[in-house]
């Protein structure tokens, strides 16, 4: 039940869609100067690295559950709420939804790279290896 309440809540703040979608680009992750949120899994980072210097926080872990009071405070201590900042995932799925949450339910100042870490890699940016922060 939860997660078609919460599946039901994101799709419907995507309908009022205020947030900055931005096809992901090497370019772009190299010269940005906001935060990258990458809210993929552990496995993930393991499997494809991270874009240098983003902030590792997983929003769906690998059973598809979430946590979101913990998303949040885990967020609120990397970003302020008006700051803007961006979201990663593998292929963008899934910062569709979260994006359009925090961003028009939320008021969060966020930024979707839609296409995620997989467009990075095939348009041929290096990852960095994923290590635990420690």
């Amino acid at each position: 039940m939860k997660k078609i309440l919460l599946g039901l809540f994101i799709v419907s703040s995507s309908i009022f869609a205020k947030v900055t979608d931005i096809e992901v680009t090497p370019e772009f992750v190299e010269n940005t100067h906001m935060k990258i949120i990458d809210i993929r899994t552990k496995s993930e980072w393991q499997e494809t690295g991270i874009v240098k210097g983003s902030y590792t926080l997983t929003f769906f872990d690998e059973r598809k559950n979430y946590d979101i009071d913990g998303f949040l405070d885990a967020l609120d201590k990397i970003v302020k709420k008006d700051e803007q900042f961006a979201i990663i995932c593998r292929i963008g799925s899934r910062t569709t939804m979260v994006s359009n949450f925090l961003g028009n339910k939320l008021d969060y100042n966020v930024v979707n790279l839609d296409g995620g870490i997989m467009k990075l890699i095939r348009e041929g940016y290096k990852t960095e290896v994923y290590s635990p922060k420690k």
